[in-house]
């Protein structure tokens, strides 16, 4: 017992003394040094926040409510003025088809150059003349127009005997404007007696170019010293009006247009009705494109015909048809014809892969005249028909 006494004795002497070491040793390690005292900075003045006074408020006068003038709603409202659209004056359209008979020519002359090397030939078999014929086919002269003018050239070319290129070129040429015809009155319709304004409604189906035709129509009517009005009944595609709107602001003309989706005829009465107010010489109302094959469209197309009527006779109503359709063409003039008596032909595409030979065709299915005919894509491309230019196109230099 008295051993374990002394063995505890012993262990708490030797824990005292390694302790008092411990804490010996620590004070002895020197304290790191205080950091040093930060710089006296005078801090740089608060930047202004938003809704703060950039400067001390002074005191000020100050009105109540009651001491403010208000306007009394007499004043009309301030306007921003903005700059007038510039105003385009289209090129003269006298003559446009002789200046765009590069343009013509450049696409129709296969036809012209195949008739004049097979005539050329020193002996003119049966055989050629069925390579003439089928140029002509090719070309969507169409088969009775082929055979008058096969016939004539046989007949003309039997008398003549020997025969130079000037006298085959003159020869052929007098033998297409007898097709194409030089008697018919092609001046679109657009001065009636004793009344104003001249009515002209467009038609056609879709993708033959008659919102671009119309404006493009505009053009012409405004270099020859009309006022225009333009009707956008074509209140189904939802461009339409708007495309027909920028084409009538670059020469001047006013745009009658209504909702989209609302009724065409509606919109077409109400541009004749504004027409006759504005004292403008011509209405131009472009018409939403018709399936031919669409009953019910066709029928619509009849309504907005008789409801303008109820204004005034229509003077012109042009087809504009997709030359680069060929046969197909003929099928829909043949419908529109029926529905709402087409007095004229647009031809558009004509510079492209169309045949020269569908201005003789439709004139014949129809009984009316090609009046204008669309060269390009440009805005003065649209040009009034001309036979002996356009025949000298064909034949070429």
């Amino acid at each position: 017992m008295e051993t374990v006494i002394l063995a505890v004795v012993i262990a708490v002497v030797v824990l005292g003394v390694l302790g008092g070491l411990v804490v010996g040793s620590r004070r002895k390690k020197s304290l790191p040094p205080p950091p040093p005292a930060a710089p006296d900075i005078t801090a740089p003045p608060a930047e202004p926040h938003v809704g703060d006074e950039a400067e001390t408020p002074r005191d000020e006068p100050r009105r109540t409510i009651e001491e403010v003038d208000l306007p009394d709603g007499s004043a009309p409202p301030a306007t921003v003025e903005l700059p007038p659209t510039e105003i385009e004056v289209p090129e003269p359209t006298a003559g446009r088809l002789v200046r765009l008979r590069t343009r013509l020519s450049r696409s129709q002359n296969a036809l012209g150059k195949g008739l004049l090397t097979l005539l050329s030939r020193e002996h003119l078999d049966d055989d050629t003349w069925e390579e003439i014929e089928d140029i002509l086919l090719t070309a969507d002269v169409g088969v009775a127009p082929t055979q008058e003018l096969v016939d004539g050239l046989r007949a003309r070319v039997k008398v003549l005997g020997t025969r130079t290129p000037d006298e085959l070129r003159a020869l052929l040429r007098e033998e297409l404007l007898k097709l194409v015809g030089t008697e018919a009155d092609r001046t679109v319709r657009t001065e009636p007696d004793e009344r104003k304004p001249g009515i002209v409604m467009v038609v056609g189906v879709n993708g033959t170019g008659k919102t671009t035709t119309t404006g493009k129509l505009a053009r012409v009517l405004v270099a020859d010293g009309r006022s225009v009005v333009l009707g956008a009944a074509d209140t189904f595609r939802a461009a339409a009006a708007d495309q027909l709107q920028t084409w009538g602001e670059r020469v001047g003309a006013h745009t009658v247009r209504g909702p989209e989706g609302g009724d065409p005829a509606s919109v077409a009465f109400d541009a004749v009705k504004e027409g006759k107010e504005m004292g403008v010489d011509v209405v131009l109302i472009d018409t939403a494109g018709r399936l031919h094959t669409k009953t019910g469209l066709m029928d619509e197309l009849g309504k907005v015909k008789r409801v303008v009527e109820k204004h005034a006779p229509l003077d012109e109503v042009l087809l504009v048809l997709d030359a680069t359709t060929g046969q197909n063409g003929l099928v829909q003039a043949r419908v529109f014809a029926e529905v709402v008596d087409i007095t004229g032909i647009v031809l558009t595409k004509l510079d492209g892969t169309a045949k020269g030979g569908i201005v003789v065709a439709v004139q014949r299915e129809l009984g009316v005249p090609v009046k204008l005919i669309g060269l390009g894509e440009g805005a003065d491309d649209l040009a009034p028909f001309e036979p002996e230019a356009f025949v000298d196109a064909l034949i070429g230099d």
